[in-house]
């Protein structure tokens, strides 16, 4: 598999063996990501670019990062940075290459991290563009379902903002290279973009789409869950109308299957009841933490034999 300094921009880019390749070398590592340390990566520098706010995604990059004895160097707030000065994106990523070897990019506008791959003379990985793509989350996402269910055969249902959410649009992605049944369960207004869902055919995922999420939770694996992004819609009026469409509750669990696990790619607002947490159903958690041994894989595989 060839990863040395490659950008990592969209799932589209991956292969099943590719993706299987990056999860296998995740599960070799997760002891380091316990606390066991690692010297792979001693010397290598990665640099962390955030136009946007984060928590996990940044923090989880950052503890990968020392974890394997690396180095982290940064832009967490913007205004206080040459960014308030005026500085490009594409001035500030010619700056940073000279500073690390691989950058991570978070950025409002959609294809930013494409672009910003067409600049850098480093790897660049897309830790989410816009609604565009989020590929190291649906890394984690993957590895997730693999390490507390199955991959093979799966049913899912990816429920809330499917139009906006580029989590979602990353893992459909991925999942139609499994063979996944993907139920898509959203308000109309929030429906998955056409060209996704048609995209989505082609590669020959099986797709449903629905508004009632009553119509498959008794026959899913995962239930997927994503938060209705207040800040991704242009017209405040349009996410009045959607916020609160569903709920997870304790109730609704009564009749899914005894080893359905619940995800959410986090920060969760008021989408899941607190007494879901503790079920043996919740992962979201679980699932934080699995952040931490995909992206040491990710990070290693572009910079570890780059030595």
């Amino acid at each position: 598999m060839k990863f040395v300094r490659r950008d990592i921009i969209s799932m589209k880019d991956f292969s099943r063996e590719e993706i299987d390749y990056i999860l296998k070398k995740a599960e070799a590592l997760e002891p380091f990501a316990r606390g066991k340390r690692s010297n792979l990566l001693a010397g290598k520098i990665l640099a962390t670019l955030f136009y946007e706010p984060s928590t996990r995604t940044r923090l989880s990059f950052e503890t990968a990062m020392k974890r394997l004895s690396g180095d982290v160097i940064g832009i967490v707030i913007p205004e206080a940075s040459s960014v308030a000065k005026g500085e490009t994106l594409a001035d500030t990523l010619r700056v940073i290459e000279g500073y690390a070897d691989a950058i991570v990019l978070r950025h409002s506008r959609e294809g930013a991290a494409r672009m910003a791959a067409e600049i850098s003379d480093i790897p660049i990985i897309n830790a989410g563009d816009g609604a565009g793509h989020h590929p190291t989350q649906t890394l984690l996402d993957l590895y997730t379902i693999r390490r507390e269910g199955h991959l093979e055969n799966l049913s899912i249902a990816l429920i809330g903002d499917l139009k906006y959410g580029r989590t979602v649009h990353s893992l459909a992605y991925a999942l139609s290279l499994y063979g996944a049944e993907i139920n898509l369960v959203s308000p109309e207004q929030l429906r998955i973009p056409p060209d996704i869902k048609n995209d989505l055919k082609k590669r020959g995922a099986n797709v449903v789409e629905t508004t009632k999420l009553s119509d498959v939770i008794s026959d899913i694996d995962v239930l997927y869950v994503t938060r209705i992004q207040k800040e991704r819609f242009p017209d405040p009026s349009e996410y009045q109308k959607v916020t609160g469409t569903y709920r997870i509750s304790t109730e609704m669990l009564q009749d899914v299957k005894d080893d359905m696990i619940i995800m959410h790619p986090l920060p969760k607002a008021d989408e899941i009841d607190k007494d879901v947490d503790y079920t043996k159903h919740a992962r979201y958690f679980k699932q934080a933490f699995y952040g931490v041994p995909v992206r040491m894989a990710v990070l290693y595989h572009i910079l570890g034999d780059a030595r």
